[in-house]
């Protein structure tokens, strides 16, 4: 009897699609922290100043928030499979061009150019789970995103250790950039074959509003300029430019508004903060990458500047964070269907604990032994971040309709980036406030540390009111119910329409 091969089934292939995605969307996510431990190298090795290495780091950022809006509504109207390979192919491409970067004024252009790609690629990722799965395997997909943008941003400083640790301090740099092209290709010719050709939006001819992207963008580099180059741009006059966002963000507010009222179609619909789940999300998603991604800016700081760890070593000592964060995001994936917010508020207050525990150890233990002293709160910290990114993400993006999917992925991951500056630029003047004329006081990553712990504490306030309004009006986006059921799009589309 011949035996016939069968051919893997569609879900087998919708799982290695996503598999794509979240490749792309780890390297994309891991180069917001890999540079940071690689600014020494640039700077021994390129001659770069301190105003370019700020540059390397702010810029990428700053282009990746710009990208997330536009980009997402970009790949909701044309697709997002051929949105997410330029993007990706983009990235691939500038990850060469810095690896190669003649001088530090060629690297601060390219690493522009990287950071918009990335933000290209990342809401298509978000929109793509929507496409491809409901219910619980939608929750289960968002789970293994959540663990990606927490495990990237936490492995970032140790990959670059290694790297530079690998190659030397020289060029050790450049193959921060390098060790994206393999991986890129790779993602890039899988992406090919893998993902599914989803038909464009069509439920009327709509118009890329050129207009609201101004707007939202002009709005969105106010706001992050100050807070990205907190550092760099001494005085107080940069933060003129924050009631100068307000505005902007207020006009561009009116302007979709307007937008809709006349039949077309917005960059963001605003109705989608109609729905509880998406506004308090994004809310909680924006406070906690505040607090989050500062720790391993200030800590990695610390144990390199203070402690006087090298790179790797350094790196090494945030590991235990990284991968308990894994191990978090895929039980979150899997309970988040059961237990909803409460997840949320049990990561953070995980993460809070976490935190405290390492401000005890670093304060109680020489600093010679504090990367092993700090091994066991940053555990409890990443399972607590595992359990936080993941369902919360799940919780914010379930109820949006898929045509909206890749806008509400940009806006999510637009307030994250916003969040993560604005943490950095506030614990970061603490630390560094604190830590002048200080040799090796521990004073600064304590109270740098408290900081971020304080920030957390509000994503948390916001997560227990939410938890609380649900238990009081059990009727008010039942999430659990919404995941369970896994096919209420068209009622919630109806939902966003009427809101808008």
């Amino acid at each position: 009897m011949t035996t016939v091969q069968a051919r893997p089934a569609p879900d087998v292939r919708r799982w290695k699609a996503l598999a794509v995605c979240l490749t792309a969307g780890f390297i994309s996510l891991l180069d917001t922290s890999i540079v940071n431990v690689a600014l020494p190298s640039m700077e021994h090795g390129l001659g770069a100043s301190e105003a370019a290495q700020s540059w390397v780091v702010s810029g990428y950022a700053l282009t990746f928030g710009l990208a997330l809006v536009p980009a997402g509504r970009l790949g909701d109207m044309r697709g997002r499979r051929q949105a997410f390979l330029l993007g990706l192919a983009v990235f691939t491409v500038a990850s060469a061009a810095c690896g190669l970067a003649p001088t530090a004024s060629w690297l601060v252009l390219f690493r522009l150019i990287q950071g918009t790609a990335a933000g290209m690629v990342a809401p298509q990722t978000s929109g793509l789970i929507q496409q491809m799965f409901q219910g619980a395997e939608r929750a289960k997909a968002f789970g293994l995103l959540g663990s990606v943008i927490g495990v990237s941003t936490a492995v970032g400083p140790l990959a670059g250790g290694v790297l530079i640790d690998a190659v030397g301090t020289d060029d050790g740099w450049r193959w921060v950039f390098f060790v994206n092209l393999p991986i890129g290709v790779a993602t890039l010719v899988a992406g090919l074959r893998l993902l599914p050709r989803f038909p464009a939006s069509s439920a009327r001819r709509e118009e890329f509003d050129l207009f609201g992207v101004l707007l939202l963008g002009s709005a969105v580099t106010a706001l992050m300029l100050p807070l990205v180059q907190e550092q760099q741009w001494t005085g107080q006059l940069k933060w003129g430019l924050m009631p100068v966002a307000a505005l902007l963000l207020a006009a561009f507010w009116a302007w979709e508004r307007r937008q809709g009222r006349c039949g077309r179609a917005p960059l963001v619909d605003l109705g989608l903060f109609s729905l509880r789940s998406f506004t308090l999300g994004s809310l909680i998603s924006l406070t906690y990458f505040a607090g989050f991604t500062t720790v391993f800016f200030v800590y990695t700081l610390f144990l390199q500047n203070t402690v006087g760890y090298s790179a790797l070593t350094a790196g090494l000592t945030v590991l235990p964070f990284a991968a308990a964060s894994a191990v978090g995001a895929a039980i979150g994936g899997r309970l988040v269907v059961r237990y909803g917010r409460k997840l949320v508020v049990m990561g953070l207050s995980g993460v809070a604990l976490g935190l405290l525990g390492t401000v005890v150890a670093v304060r109680l233990v020489p600093l010679e032994y504090v990367g092993w002293a700090t091994a066991l709160p940053m555990v409890v910290g990443g399972i607590g971040s595992g359990i936080t990114v993941s369902p919360n993400t799940t919780l914010t993006l379930t109820g949006v309709p898929v045509r909206r999917a890749g806008a509400a992925g940009g806006v999510l991951q637009t307030g994250q980036r916003i969040g993560s500056a604005a943490g950095i630029a506030v614990v970061g003047a603490v630390y560094f406030a604190h830590q002048a004329g200080h040799e090796r006081s521990v004073t600064a990553i304590q109270l740098g540390l408290l900081t971020a712990v304080g920030i957390i504490l509000i994503a948390l306030v916001l997560a227990v009111a939410d938890l609380r309004e649900r238990q009081v009006h059990p009727e008010t986006e039942a999430a659990g119910g919404t995941l369970r059921r896994g096919s209420q799009e068209g009622g919630t589309e109806e939902k966003v329409r009427q809101g808008s």
